[in-house]
Order: structure tokens, then sequence, then C-alpha cells
């Protein structure tokens, strides 16, 4: 008799995206503990710490020795898992969690993770942050075999792949699925038994282990195991899969090691600045990307001021560099909810000022310099200069801390296609005459990785998964090479990632 699920799961209104910022959303969080009382508790706090990974929906789901419980809601884990006790609705002593920012396709309930199965030997749940480049050509080949989908994540082929296994273990099946699937992934899952983990096998998409006590920890960043008092143990090797249960952790090395490529923008943007990416502080890194910003592209302006709030750490190193005042030019609001409707059209046009206003007393008569950690369509960042000359500056100058982004992205972040990429379809002058700006500079791929600790980049095979940036995808393409060739039409209704 398989453990039973007890879903609590109440009817939500999707919540409506002002979409006032076209830049980069952020990825999906994935949070794990097991070995304690109150693991619904703890994941929702850890969730807490890594909202700025998604805020389209969350869920928990947890197993309590009998049976296994799994509550997913649309909307913010504040507005999801405070008040009473999760806990008390949630009981067990081991507990996964997601924060989900689907990079494509509706919010939709049924995406929502931890997503759970049924299989043999027991309940799995399973937690994504990632994308599979080869989903769905997957999903095509279990469906022709019989497989029904409930839903449109790329994170229900994997608990397929494990069902369908012959391989004789669970950890045996799971890592057999592993080996089927392509991307860029870090997985949490949860059995009538284990905690497990596992992450790719370039290490694009990050996950760490902590420890508090007796209990172990899985998290995309170590901010999580902050909130929480957890100390760092260490990051999960890519292409390793971890075990924890009862007995203790186990380590398990699913793929031969390979040099990894992490993803370069949990530097440049995903991360929160507090957290350790790699063994370096986000914060530090990003001072030194304006640091170098500084030398790369200077500008005679009277202040550096930073586009909040991604862009302070980088303005500030920019500022120090270059002997210039660093100020809050742009004020931003913080209370903007993701429901607030736009009524007319002339709501509608406030735009950017929902979130941003201009500091204009500071402003007035001087020549500034805008920092911001990326430009993508250069939506926001046209609407920033305008705004800044309407609050009477007399220059208005615009500098990204990373390189010109021409590439989608492939593994699990929410990249506009090639025709959207601002600096893709114009040169340096067009886009500099498209913002409204004086003058508008871009970190180089060089200095972008002497940043990162003094490297320098290996042309035959980079540090990082720079792909945005040079278009050196790290991994096959499949389902996007089937795509452009006209082989898989339909590929858009496999568009939600995690």
């Amino acid at each position: 008799m398989y453990p039973q699920i007890h879903p609590q799961i109440p009817p939500q209104i999707p919540p409506k995206d002002l979409n006032l910022s076209p830049k980069i959303r952020e990825e999906c969080a994935v949070f794990g503990i097991y070995g304690v009382d109150d693991a619904a508790a703890v994941t929702a706090l850890g969730l807490h710490a890594l909202q700025h990974r998604g805020q389209e929906a969350c869920g928990i789901a947890s197993f309590d020795g009998d049976k296994f419980h799994n509550e997913r809601h649309l909307g913010l884990v504040g507005d999801s898992f405070t008040g009473s006790d999760p806990s008390t609705r949630l009981p067990g002593h081991a507990a996964i969690g997601h924060n989900r920012y689907s990079t494509a396709g509706e919010t939709l309930l049924r995406n929502t993770q931890p997503l759970f199965a049924d299989i043999p030997g027991g309940g799995l749940a399973l937690a994504h942050n990632g994308h599979l480049t080869n989903a769905f050509l997957l999903r095509e080949q279990l469906v022709h075999d019989g497989a029904i989908f409930q839903s449109t994540s790329d994170t229900e082929v994997v608990l397929h792949l494990v069902s369908r296994s012959r391989r004789t273990t669970f950890i045996d099946r799971f890592i057999d699925a592993l080996r089927q699937v392509d991307g860029g992934f870090a997985f949490v899952g949860l059995t009538n038994k284990k905690l497990i983990g596992a992450r790719d096998r370039l290490g694009i998409r990050p996950l760490v282990i902590g420890k508090k006590g007796g209990a172990y920890i899985l998290a995309s960043e170590t901010c999580a195991l902050d909130m929480i008092d957890a100390e760092l143990v260490r990051e999960l090797e890519p292409g390793e899969v971890v075990v924890i249960t009862k007995d203790g952790i186990e380590f398990i090395r699913a793929f031969p090691k390979i040099p990894p490529r992490p993803c370069v923008f949990e530097f440049v943007y995903f991360a929160r600045p507090d957290s350790i990416v790699g063994g370096q502080s986000v914060y530090e890194v990003r001072k030194r990307m304006g640091e170098r910003l500084a030398a790369e592209c200077p500008a005679d302006v009277d202040m550096v001021i930073p586009v909040p709030d991604s862009g302070v750490p980088a303005a500030l190193g920019f500022a120090q560099a270059a002997g210039l005042p660093f100020e809050l030019g742009i004020i931003r609001n913080h209370y903007v909810g993701r429901t607030f409707i736009q009524p007319t059209q002339a709501i509608r046009d406030i735009g950017v000022r929902l979130k941003h206003s201009a500091n204009r007393n500071l402003i007035k008569g001087k020549k500034v310099l805008l920092v911001d950690d990326s430009i993508v369509r250069g939506t926001t960042s046209k609407k920033i200069v305008r705004m800044i000359r309407a609050a009477g500056a007399a220059e208005v100058h615009f500098r990204s801390a990373s390189p010109p982004i021409r590439h989608p992205d492939f593994y699990g972040v929410d990249m506009p296609s090639t025709d959207k990429l601002l600096a893709a379809n114009y040169d340096l002058e067009a886009m500099t005459e498209l913002l409204g700006a004086d003058s508008l500079g871009f970190l180089s791929i060089d200095g972008l990785y002497a940043a990162l600790g003094g490297l320098t980049r290996n042309a035959d095979y980079p540090q990082f998964s720079d792909h945005c940036f040079t278009g050196d995808y790290p991994t096959s393409l499949v389902d996007n090479d089937r795509k452009n060739c006209g082989e898989n039409p339909q590929m858009s209704f496999l568009v939600d990632v995690a």
C-alpha cells in the first residue's frame, strides 16, 4: 500500500503581472530539509529567503512517516504560508518547497510545484529549478508509450522517467532518469524514506547543502541557510546526487567529472547579494563589476545613481573607483503589488513610475550616470532615462554592469527571443539613441571574468556558462533545434519550466 497524498489546494485567481519591468525574470528556487519536527515551517522560512527567485507560485510537500501532504498556491510565500503554523497543515520531519517563476506560458496551479506521484516503491514529491532542453522530445516519446501528463511542466517528465525505469533501487531509477535529460537543473525530491538532491553535470543551476543540529538542508542559495541559522556544508558538485536519510548523508556521483560551467547570471543578477556562490560573495563580485565598468566606460558626470535594487552594488563600485558621489537618485516603491489593476490607458501610461520615482531635488541640473545590472529589451531603461530627464537632469548617461545580451537562454531563465533583445539588433550608437541617453556603455566579457576573481576567459572551455553574452551554449539544445527545423511545431504545449 503506497502512502496516500493529502493535497490542500485552495481555489485561487492567478495574479496579474504588471510587466512594468521587462528585464530578466528570476528563475525558481528549491528548498528541502530532513530531520526536524516542524519541517514545513522551516521550509516556509527558507522559501521566504528565496522569494527573489520566483514570485508567481509556491508550494510545500511534507512526509509525516505515514502520509505525504502537499499544499500549493499562486502568489507569494508570505501570502500563502503565514498565519497558522504550516506544520499543522503539513506535518512531518521532512519537507521540500518551491518558488516558481515560469519562463513562459500561463500561471497555472497545476504547474505549481512540488509535483507528486505514486511510483513503484512509494510516493515521490519533486521540485526543480532549471530547464530540460530535451523535455519536449522525451514527453513526445512518453505520451506515445501511453504516459498521461497532468501538467505542462518539464519537471513531470522526470517523474515519468523515474517511474518507468527498470533499475532496482529508487536511487538507481532516479539517476537513470537524470541520465536521459539534458540542460540545466537542480532537483530536490522527497520520498517516504529520503530527501534527495541533484545537480546537472555542468553545475549550471546551483544547489547548496547546509546543516542545523542533526538536520540537513538543501537550498538554491546560502541566504536560505542564513534565514534559519544553519551552517553551510558545501555546494553540491556538478553531476552529483545527495541522499539524506535517518542514517545520515551519502553522496553519489551520477555523472563523470567534467569542467563545470555554472551560470554567470547568478553573479550578475539572480542571486541575492548576501549569498555565497562558488565560494565568492555575490555582493563583492558585483562591486568589482562596477569597478571594472568605471575603468572601461568612464564618464564626466556629477554623480552615480543605481537603478534599484539590482544595480546598487555595481553602482557603488563604480562610484568608489571613479571618485564620484554615490547618490540615491531613484527611489523605489517596494509596495507595488503584483495584483495592481490597470483600469485605464492613462494609468497604464504611468508605467515605470509605479515602481521608480526620481529624486528631483538631487538630480535637477546635474550630469548623472545610471548603473544597472544588465539591459535586456531596453524598455525599462528607456523609461528610466526619460524619467531622469523629466526630473531636470542636464545629462543622462547609462552603464550596464554586464556585457551586451545578444542570445536567449534555454536553462530556466526568462530571456526573450533574439528578435527582442536590444543588443542583438542594434549597434551601440543606435542603442544609445533608442534609450535617449547621452552615452551608453557595457562591461566587457573580459571585464566580467576579471571581476569573477581575476579570471581570464578560456575560449576553448569557459569557466562559466556565459551563453547569453557569447552564444556559447554548454549543452545540446534538442527541443530548440527541432523547433527551428519545423520538427515539433506543437512545442509551445510544453511551455512551463521550473
